[in-house]
């Protein structure tokens, strides 16, 4: 351990009460700080946020919490994968300053009853096939801000709907903290990082690289001119081709903003951004992606931050 004000060392704790003295000396020292809440077995995703904090904050915190609130009844939560030591690898690697392994007593004490939503947001794609996912998300988030006060948090692209969530959630409470969305990390066949990726056997691997490869023919018929919507998803279908080895949940193109559904046949790209959002069964794994394009002569804007 060392002084909070000059960093250096990796401080580990548990109990919420340990975090609090050490992020309040960061701030009286005038620091700023990047927080990356994670459900830990951290990737090179996790990776990414780690290092933008870095750039951009003197100081950075790293929460890992399997919130159980955010799973359904017979999803993963028991299954999903714990690695506290190879986390702590990862911390030390990127330079994190303070590592908080939440308790489930302390975040949902008993008699908890104070839950947040985010409301038409989350009613749609991922909320109709996960209806008490984003009820999770947004009561936890505003529990890990307010401990952590951060000035900056950390999301990544590939969970494009719960970015714009949080985003939502953090202007609606007037929580002063800057949401910073950070670009999809993929591997190098192209599917996009994901903890889930370890239930994939090799076959499975090799159905799953369908859904980059179709967002892929989605983005560039668009850039190519190929206004219709119907005709860009039709495309994306061939390349999917959802049967048995590839269970498809949802292929829909939305306002990139506001994740509303278009009006219209016609993608107008050249105002209104949209995302093209796709998820899958494949195996266990439920896999989630997305690309956002704006504009033919623009393109697409993937590799941005924010």
């Amino acid at each position: 351990m060392v002084d909070a004000a000059r960093g250096g060392d990796l401080n580990v704790f548990r109990r919420l009460q340990e975090v609090t003295p050490w992020v309040n000396a960061y701030r009286r020292a005038g620091l700023a700080i990047g927080f990356v809440p994670t459900l830990g077995a951290l990737h090179a995703g996790h990776r990414s946020l780690m290092r933008a904090a870095r750039r951009e904050c003197d100081r950075v915190v790293l929460s890992v919490f399997v919130n159980p609130t955010q799973f359904g009844p017979d999803e993963d939560l028991d299954a999903y994968p714990r690695t506290p030591e190879d986390d702590l690898a990862a911390c030390l690697d990127e330079g994190v300053d303070l590592v908080w392994f939440a308790e489930r007593d302390e975040m949902y004490p008993p008699r908890f009853q104070t839950w947040v939503a985010v409301e038409d947001m989350t009613r749609a794609l991922c909320g109709v096939s996960r209806p008490h996912h984003f009820r999770g998300v947004t009561t936890v988030v505003p529990q890990l801000l307010h401990v952590v006060r951060p000035h900056r948090a950390y999301f990544g692209q590939k969970d494009y709907q719960q970015s714009l969530v949080i985003r939502r959630l953090v202007d609606d409470l007037h929580i002063d903290t800057e949401v910073r969305v950070c670009p999809t990390q993929r591997d190098p066949d192209g599917l996009a990082v994901s903890s889930r990726n370890r239930y994939l056997s090799d076959a499975e691997r090799q159905v799953a690289l369908r859904l980059n490869r179709a967002l892929g023919v989605g983005r560039d018929a668009i850039l190519a001119g190929d206004t219709s919507r119907s005709r860009v998803t039709g495309e994306m279908m061939r390349v999917l081709q959802p049967g048995g080895e590839l269970r498809l949940d949802y292929l829909e193109v939305r306002d990139a903003e506001t994740l509303a559904e278009l009006s219209g046949e016609r993608l107008e790209v050249e105002t209104t951004p949209v995302v093209i959002v796709v998820a899958a069964f494949v195996g266990q794994a439920r896999l989630i992606d997305n690309v956002v394009v704006q504009g033919r002569m623009a393109g697409c804007h993937e590799d941005r931050i924010d």
